[in-house]
């Protein structure tokens, strides 16, 4: 088809640059610089989607991001699919192929269009009193039919190929909007020598000055000072321009979230490029200049095809040069719809009449249409449209004292509606700033904030030209004087921007301060006229009135019911005609009903962004040790703890888990083990106040702990339950090498951290994760001090020299490492801690030199039976984030004279002492064979009704071939007193009797730990 609305010259787009593309299976040409809505209005295309609800055909609204109705899908090929697209926002390229939604078995005919005969039946809220009969046929029946059909855009199932980035950044002023108060701001915040970044959602800077047409800057057209401007702005090296880039989110401490676009608009995009990237931008003040919305009308029948925003209208002329029709009605209740007819008419467009809700028309405008002979009508309604798939004519009546007259139908083939401006507060409001009512424009503006921010332009609720221009300017200027912390000149009172006295905007200075909410009167048989007040979810008048006669009087109330200003709107077109409609149904002010809560993000976002490079191996990286190849090649089965893979156990040829480990325990028992034990979490505490910062954050004391020597720890949440343990040698007096479990590394840097920058400020403390920097070697076992003396240069690891629980500081086959004596097995024990990138180097050697002992490489599983023999505790096993350190037995780490550490007040409560909580015991079955399922529940008697009291359950359970029977380790309570007991562990075809003994079933004297 060709572009028959296209005009002859004029526009941004480029005429030299044609573009083929598809919609709906057909072909159409457009420009480039054209989106896909501009392109299709050229060739005379309206209808482009079927609404949610009622499957009415949906034309365009707007030109912008506000557009309801345009949602399409854009897909590339079968993985590149994205549903729900603005129609407006989709720049078009060679090649483009998008396609309508929500309709079946095509656009033109939709059977789901049966739905609007059947409305009268399905009021807002309907689903809430419909589906409650018969029971259970929620799930079974109107839920899947319910989704089937709801929805619009399909999803694409297939896994995105794309790239997607996450930057970081700071700055001094962030600038969202790079219309013309932004312009000025970025202008003035740069001139102060603020490093200063201008972020806008349309594919070029500029906003409303894209859409001029007469007005002029500094004595030059507008679009000519607009080039000049942003070649001064990009010449700077203190300024980011971010073009197809939008502020999406408004987060604490001015952290604001930024969508950019980077080859969606590409026929044929960069595979170096990411499709989109999102910035995390931290700023020290924030300009907002995001300007204002036009407000549509709400009558009946203004959602046909070819019923628009007066001012998108505009847009879609003088930008893109695209006629919305040939034939137009203006319904306006603001001198905006006045430009726009101008405009249009000059554009070749005929203006079939002007109908004004108002009855005054005094002003510029106005006088300028009288004087180019349109038919103005003031006091004048539009009470309907007619016309099957796009408006063919528009029903205009006069009203007099609130009574409508006969209605006359005007012949055309579009209608522009304007209800004047709503400033757009949505990222203000996201800040939690609190937004005032305004009488005077009939708007919420925004007034105190709570983050370092100001508001510019038209979003605070400033008008014309020439005073953007002038209010851009100042907040930029003040935001830099309030982020400066640099030193730089001062700036010479260099004057905001000029702009013609003669231009429209320049002019019309309350341009935006007047116009109308609500629904107007129409006079029409309220039953079957539909005046749609949310284009996207089919919310009309009628709904919203229904809602207060219901009982809501709250608009938050109103919008749940109704679903108005809901999804992907978030109220930019819908939220003030409700609040009028509101309004008039209760007969209270506006302020008294409310306002709705503006979310993130300000327009859909993909999840793509969000996600960045965690996909596939990176969404959950693969973490290994720098000795988990070795265990590979020697067989090792592998398991998952936290993030890492660590080696479960290692089988022979023929054995099972239970056989291998069994002969893996027999090793470290009767002669020498080796163990991987890299994994384990590893914080340096470095500083003069180290000790005293250890002292505070674990419950025992550090502050007599000699240089050499280690400590069990143990650390508490605040609330006094176990955290995490680990042991800890002091190497210096100012010098502290932690260690945590594997999986709560993360956790505790970050519990640190917390109270040292928000509790404990004062202290000279330093810390630093070096989990990765070292790698740790277990060796284990009545031989470990054989295999391990050749090796070792610079300590003596005689049993007196180097007793047990202490480190040292040497090399190891000429490798520095840190070495620790201490036993996780209640063997004589070592752990060998080295620079990560010599792990393997140093296991092969200790593993050669271990071979006439018959050293034996074990994995986690015997790790855990070896621990478990010794009762042991496993932070996150034994412990379920209600226990104390009594409750696991380890009440003699709690430091019982220090003064303070977090959890202590918590400890003192009665409720932590009392003799019924749940305590660490071991359990022995009656049937030494039997090994008890971890987790079961164990009972005093089995046969009790139903509920039976339950009094614990299995934390641990292994069969140990060190003592030739089953073991297991629980939490019961009052468990210490009532060791020697029987108790029974419920199963689902039988109860276990089990004995209670002392957790520690193999030398509880700990007799070998020196051996």
């Amino acid at each position: 088809m060709t572009n028959r609305f296209r005009t002859a010259s004029g526009g941004r787009i480029d005429r030299t640059a044609p573009v083929t593309f598809r919609f709906d299976g057909t072909t159409y040409n457009g420009f480039k610089g054209d989106t896909l809505a501009s392109a299709l209005i050229a060739n005379g295309v309206h209808l482009v989607g079927r609404s949610f609800k009622y499957h009415r055909p949906r034309g365009f609204l707007s030109a912008g991001s506000d557009e309801p109705n345009a949602l399409v899908t854009v897909a590339r090929d079968a993985a590149r699919s994205a549903p729900n697209l603005r129609a407006t926002q989709v720049e078009l390229y060679d090649g483009l192929k998008a396609a309508s939604q929500n309709r079946w078995p095509s656009l033109n005919f939709d059977a789901g269009a049966m739905n609007d005969l059947f409305s009268p039946f399905l009021p807002s809220g309907f689903y809430y009193k419909t589906f409650m009969w018969p029971a259970g046929a929620w799930k079974r029946f109107y839920e899947p039919k319910i989704r089937a059909m709801a929805g619009l855009g399909v999803a694409p199932t297939l896994p995105d190929p794309d790239r997607y980035t996450q930057n970081y950044a700071h700055c001094d002023v962030l600038v969202v909007g790079a219309g013309p108060a932004g312009l000025a701001a970025a202008l003035a915040a740069a001139e102060s020598g603020a490093k200063v970044i201008l972020a806008d959602e349309q594919a070029e800077l500029g906003g409303s000055l894209l859409s001029e047409s007469s007005a002029t800057i500094e004595g030059e057209p507008a679009a000519e000072w607009l080039a000049e401007t942003l070649a001064t702005l990009e010449a700077r090296d203190n300024v980011t321009l971010l073009t197809r880039t939008t502020a999406f989110g408004y987060f604490p401490h001015n952290l604001i979230a930024l969508a950019e676009r980077v080859t969606e608009h590409l026929a044929a995009p960069d595979p170096d490029l990411p499709r989109e990237r999102l910035w995390q931008v931290r700023a020290k003040e924030v300009v907002l200049a995001t300007g204002a919305l036009e407000r549509p009308l709400v009558f009946p029948d203004n959602d046909r095809p070819g019923v628009l925003l007066a001012d998108s209208g505009r847009t879609y002329l003088n930008r893109y040069g695209a006629k919305p029709g040939e034939r137009a009605v203006i319904f306006t209740a603001c001198d905006a719809g006045y430009r726009t007819a101008l405009d249009l008419a000059t554009g070749g467009v005929t203006i079939s009449a002007i109908a004004d809700l108002r009855a005054n028309l005094d002003g510029e405008l106005p006088a300028r249409a009288l004087k180019a002979g349109i038919d103005v009508r003031p006091s004048t309604v539009v009470t309907g449209t007619s016309g099957r798939l796009r408006v063919a004519s528009a029903d205009l009546a006069k009203v007099t004292g609130g009574d409508v007259a006969s209605s006359e139908k005007v012949a055309c083939d579009v209608v522009l509606m304007s209800g004047g401006f709503t400033p757009s507060v949505h990222l203000f409001s996201q800040s939690r700033g609190k937004l005032v009512w305004d009488a005077a424009s009939g708007a919420y503006l925004p007034g105190t904030s709570v983050e370092r921010e100001r508001s510019a332009g038209a979003c605070r609720g400033v008008y014309g030209l020439q005073r953007v221009l002038e209010d851009g300017y100042a907040q930029g200027e003040a935001a830099a004087k309030a982020s400066r912390d640099f030193a730089s000149p001062a700036r010479g009172a260099t004057p905001a921007p000029a702009a013609s006295s003669r231009a429209f905007m320049a002019q019309a200075d309350d341009l935006g301060t007047d116009g109308f909410i609500g629904a107007t009167p129409h006079g029409r048989n309220r039953a079957f006229a539909k005046a749609f007040v949310d284009w996207q979810n089919d919310v009309t008048s009628k709904d919203i009135k229904l809602a207060t006669r219901e009982g809501f009087r709250s608009i938050e109330h109103v919008k749940r019911y109704t679903t108005t200003g809901m999804a992907t709107d978030q109220g930019k077109t819908s939220n003030m005609n409700a609040l009028g409609i509101v309004s008039e149904a209760l007969k209270e002010e506006v302020p008294k009903i409310g306002l709705t809560t503006f979310r993130p993000p300000f327009t859909p976002t993909t999840f793509g962004i969000f996600a960045g490079a965690a996909r596939g191996d990176l969404f959950d990286p693969l973490r290994k040790t720098a000795i988990h190849d070795w265990a590979a090649e020697h067989g090792a089965a592998f398991e998952d703890v936290s993030m890492w893979k660590r080696a479960h156990y290692f089988p022979k040829a023929g054995e099972g888990m239970h056989a291998a480990v069994a002969r893996e325990c027999k090793a470290v028992r009767s002669s020498v083990g080796m163990f991987d034990a890299s994994t384990l979490g590893k914080i340096e505490v470095v500083g003069p106040d180290a000790a005293e910062f250890m002292n505070r954050i674990y419950t025992n004391a550090w502050a007599k702990l000699e240089p050499g020597r280690l400590r069990y720890g143990v650390m508490l949440r605040e609330d006094g339950f176990v955290m995490d343990d680990g042991v800890v040698g002091r190497l210096a007096e100012d010098r502290f090498h932690v260690t945590t479990t594997t999986g709560g590394a993360p956790r505790v840097l970050a519990h640190m951290e917390d109270y040292l920058q928000t509790e404990w400020p004062d202290l000279d403390v330093w810390l630093t994760s070096t989990t990765e920097q070292w790698a740790v070697i277990a060796v284990q076992g009545p031989n470990a001090r054989a295999v391990l003396q050749p090796l070792i240069e610079g300590i003596d690891l005689s049993k007196d020299a180097f007793p047990h629980m202490s480190v040292r500081e040497g090399r190891i086959c000429g490798v520095p490492t840190r070495l620790f004596s201490v036993s996780f097995t209640g063997e004589l024990g070592f752990e060998v801690n080295v620079p990560a990138e010599y792990g393997r180097f140093v296991w092969e050697a200790i593993f050669a030199a271990g071979e006439p002992f018959g050293i034996t490489p074990y994995g986690t599983e015997t790790m855990h039976v070896l621990r478990a023999e010794k009762g042991y505790i496993i932070v996150g096993q034994e412990t379920d984030g209600t226990a104390t350190p009594d409750d696991v037995n380890l009440g003699w780490a709690v430091g019982k004279a220090k003064k303070d550490f977090v959890g202590k007040r918590s400890l003192a409560r009665a409720s932590m002492s009392a003799p019924d909580r749940k305590q660490l015991v071991g359990l022995l079955t009656k049937e030494p064979a039997i090994v008890l399922e971890e987790g079961a529940q164990i009972v005093a008697d089995p046969g009790a009704p139903v509920p039976v009291p339950m009094l614990g359950h299995v934390t641990s359970s292994y069969p140990s071939s060190t003592l030739g029977r089953s073991i297991a380790l629980a939490v019961i309570k009052g468990g210490r007193a009532r060791i020697g007991e029987t108790l029974f562990v419920a199963m689902p075809d039988r109860a276990i009797a089990v004995e209670l003994v002392e957790p520690s079933f193999y030398d509880p004297k700990g007799e070998r730990l020196n051996a």
